[in-house]
C-alpha cells in the first residue's frame, strides 16, 4: 500500500478509496422506500401533516440518493473513485459496495491476462532478418496508474510487447555455430528472463507487472530460410564428418599399437600406411567395403 509521501509526490499512485457496505446501504434503501410508503399512504387519508411531508419526499428523496450510489464487485476486480475528476481512492473489497451517488466509479480488472503477439520480423544482431512472437502474463497492480497515466492501458501492453520483442530480438544473434555466444535460439531461459525484465520496465509506468512471458515462435524470415537450413546442414555434415574421422584415427591407431604390441606381423612404413590407408577408408565409407583377397604381395 501507498504512503502518505509516495501520493504527495505521485498523484496516481492507488490508495484506497472510502467505500461503504452495500448490504447496511441496501436497508437503509429499505427503511426510506418504507417511509416514503407510509407517507403515501397517510396522504391518502387525508393526513397532510408535516410528519406525513417529511415521511413522504424524504423518503423519496433518500430512496432516489441512495439507490444511484450502489455497485457490485466480482473476485479480482477494483473499482476506481473519482469526484469531478479528481481521484479519490480505489475499492477492491468485493460484494456489494456503495459509494456517495455524485462519485463516479470505473472498474478494472486485477486479473491475469493472457497476451500473444503477432509473428514480427526483426533484424538480430548480425543483421539477419528473423520472425519472433512471445506470450506474456500480465496484471493490473495499481490501478491509478493504469487508468490515469497512460490512455488506453490494454492496448499500452500490445505496444510496448512489440517494442520489447524488437529490442531483445536485435540483442543477440539468432544463432552461433560455434556455441561461443548466448543467441536466441540456442538460451530460450536466459533470453525470456531478459524479456521479461524489459517488458517489467516498459510497463511499470502503467502500473502493470508481468508474471511470465516466453517465445512462441522463432524462426528465420522466409526470404533466408532456405539458405540458412543449407548452412545448418553443412555445419552438421560438416560436425559429423570431424567426429568420424577423430573416432577413425584413433581406432587406427589402437590397432596398429596392439599389433606392434602383440608381435602379430612386422610392418614397415610402406606397409603401415597401406594399412592405415585401409582401415580410414573402411571406417570413415558411407558405403559397406568389399574385401579384395591380394595372392600376391604388397609389391607386386
Amino acid at each position: 500500500m501507498a504512503t502518505r509521501a509516495q501520493i504527495a509526490l505521485n498523484p496516481s499512485t492507488e490508495r484506497p478509496a472510502a467505500g461503504f457496505n452495500g448490504y447496511i446501504m441496501l436497508l437503509l434503501l429499505a427503511v426510506a422506500i418504507a417511509a416514503m410508503v407510509l407517507g403515501f399512504v397517510r396522504l391518502t387519508s387525508d393526513d397532510r401533516g408535516p410528519l406525513t411531508m417529511i415521511a413522504l419526499f424524504g423518503g423519496a428523496l433518500a430512496a432516489l440518493l441512495i439507490s444511484c450510489g450502489f455497485y457490485m464487485l466480482q473476485p479480482n476486480q477494483a473499482a476506481a473513485i473519482t469526484l469531478f475528476g479528481a481521484y479519490r481512492g480505489t475499492d477492491r473489497t468485493t460484494g456489494l459496495r456503495w459509494v456517495l451517488p455524485w462519485m463516479m466509479r470505473k472498474k478494472v480488472s486485477v486479473r491475469a491476462n493472457n497476451f500473444i503477439s503477432e509473428r514480427i520480423k526483426v533484424n538480430d544482431l548480425r543483421g539477419n532478418p528473423i520472425e519472433m512472437a512471445a506470450q506474456i502474463v500480465w496484471r493490473v497492480v495499481d490501478t491509478s496508474q493504469a487508468l490515469f497515466d497512460v490512455d488506453d492501458y490494454k492496448q499500452f501492453v500490445r505496444v510496448q510487447v512489440e517494442a520489447a520483442i524488437r529490442t531483445i530480438g536485435s540483442r543477440y544473434p539468432y544463432d552461433d555455430f560455434e556455441h561461443l555466444e548466448v543467441t536466441l535460439r540456442g538460451n530460450h531461459d536466459q533470453v525470456g528472463v531478459e524479456l521479461r525484465g524489459e517488458l517489467q520496465d516498459r510497463l511499470a509506468v502503467a502500473g502493470i507487472t508481468v508474471d511470465e512471458c516466453g517465445f512462441t515462435h522463432l524462426a528465420y524470415a522466409q526470404e533466408i530460410a532456405g539458405a540458412m537450413l543449407r548452412r545448418q546442414q553443412a555445419q552438421a555434415v560438416v560436425a559429423a564428418r570431424k567426429t568420424l574421422v577423430e573416432g577413425a584415427v584413433g581406432m587406427v591407431e589402437m590397432a596398429l599399437a596392439m599389433l606392434s604390441e602383440k608381435n602379430v606381423v612386422e610392418l614397415d612404413d610402406e606397409r603401415r600406411a597401406a594399412m592405415v590407408s585401409n582401415l580410414m577408408v573402411v571406417l570413415c565409407g558411407e558405403r559397406d567395403t568389399q574385401p579384395v583377397v591380394n595372392t600376391g604381395t604388397l609389391y607386386t
